[in-house]
This record gives C-alpha cells, structure tokens and sequence, in this order.
C-alpha cells in the first residue's frame, strides 16, 4: 500500500485519492476507462478487498467511466469461481477474457454491457472468429458444466489451504499466505514480526524446487512472494506431491 496502510482498517484510502484526483490531476471528464485486476498477478497474488473494488464501481457510475475487468490470469475456475469478479459481486461494463478460457488454445475474447458492445464499430484482424479457437473455448464451457469443474476446485483449495496453513505454523520463513482457488501466495521474509522481504530465499526455493521436479514462481514487488496456480484438473496425488516437495526445502532452509 502507497499510504502503508492495511485493510480494513485502512479505510480504503486508496478510493478518496483516486476521486481526490479527478479534482487536482486529471478531469473525471477525461477518464474514458478504469481498468483493474481483482487479483494481481505479477504483483504477488493479491486479491484486491471486495469493498475495494465495489467502491471503484461506484466510482465509475458516478463519473460516467467505464469500468473493466481483466479476468485474463483469475477467470475460469482458477480462484473458485468462474470469473473472480464474482467474489466481490461487482458487475463490470467490460471483461477481459483469455489463457484458461481455452484451456491453452490462444484465443480471447472481450464481453461487455450491450450497449457498449454495439456502440463499437465492426472489428476485425487476422485471428478474429478462429472457428478452431471458438470451438475449443465452447468445449471448455461444456465441460465445466458436465464434470463440475468448480466444485472440483473447492475440494482442491481447502487441500491447499490446509497444506499452506500447517506450514505457516511449522515454517517461520513464511511471513504470510493467501489465495482463493488454485491461486495462492507464500511471503517469504527474514523475520516474521518485521516482515522484512527475503528475496534471495525466494530466488533460492525457485531453483530448488526446480532441482526437484517442481515449478514454482516469484513475484511480488520485493520478489519474495512464491505464487503457484496449479491446473484445475491436477490430480490429488499430485497437488500433494508438490507440497511435499515445497515444504520440505523450506524445512530445510528453515533449519540454516
């Protein structure tokens, strides 16, 4: 946070300053879009507050701008829901659409507010209407209705979550975690009571997962945050098996 606050006793600061600003640095008249993630990806895996993002669409209705949604990383099952919108319960104008949608098939699409979709003029390009690609984002949506894929998820993250929360607890490495789904962060940091980032330990349980079969990222601002966002369809043998292997290299370095 800019204003090194934390939610909720922040009061949602960060919403007066964005309006504060459309008085003393750029007209709201001006602002033709406000565009988010309801989670960040690069940035570490964190789930914008539900307040947050009700206020930010208040917002945009009261100063007539279009307010969009990037569920490109989080849509499709990946946080628990279809859209990660739906956590929050906002209803934005656009929705951004890709990567999961297709299950790895490149394709995305934008949907919206009909009143937006047909005010813009006809678009096309290249890739536009692929039927291959169109075909596979239609399977996806077929099997999510057929073998219940969501509910899958839920069985799934209470797995995580259990595995993550035991670690917190053995782990003092692991300054905090947090996700929804089969999204999930790990903060790793020197101490737990100062927070002070680790970003060498980070970069150090990367390449030692890596030597052990499993793929893991880092992020976050400091880069001391390891983000994962297993594939749906993992299968619980699996799920465990890379936890197993995380949790005992950091054990491991628990222990130097």
């Amino acid at each position: 946070c800019p204003f090194d606050k934390i939610y909720p006793d922040c009061s949602l600061k960060c919403l007066d300053f964005i309006e504060k600003g459309f008085l003393t640095r750029v007209d709201a008249n001006d602002v033709a879009a406000l565009i988010i993630e309801p989670m960040l990806g690069d940035g570490g895996y964190i789930f914008a507050p539900n307040e947050f993002l009700l206020g930010l669409q208040k917002l945009c209705k009261k100063y007539g701008i279009v307010f969009i949604v990037d569920e490109i990383q989080t849509g499709f099952g990946r946080t628990g829901k279809l859209l990660a919108s739906e956590h929050s319960g906002i209803e934005p104008d656009l929705i951004l659409m890709s990567k999961s949608m297709s299950d790895g098939f490149p394709v995305s699409a934008v949907t919206g507010r009909k009143e937006i979709m047909d005010s813009a003029p006809l678009l096309g390009g290249t890739f536009v209407g692929h039927p291959v690609a169109c075909a596979a984002a239609l399977a996806v949506l077929d099997i999510f209705k057929k073998e219940n894929i969501l509910d899958e998820v839920k069985k799934k993250e209470k797995i995580i979550k259990d595995r993550l929360e035991k670690m917190y607890q053995n782990i003092s490495l692991i300054g905090n975690i947090d996700g929804k789904g089969m999204a999930w962060r790990i903060e790793l940091v020197k101490d737990r009571t100062t927070k002070e980032p680790a970003p060498e330990l980070t970069m150090k349980t990367c390449l030692e997962c890596l030597k052990n079969g499993l793929i893991v990222m880092k992020a976050g601002v400091y880069r001391n945050i390891i983000r994962f966002i297993a594939p749906l369809t993992i299968e619980y043998d699996q799920l465990n098996e890379g936890f197993d292997i995380l949790e005992r290299i950091l054990l491991e370095f628990s222990k130097e």
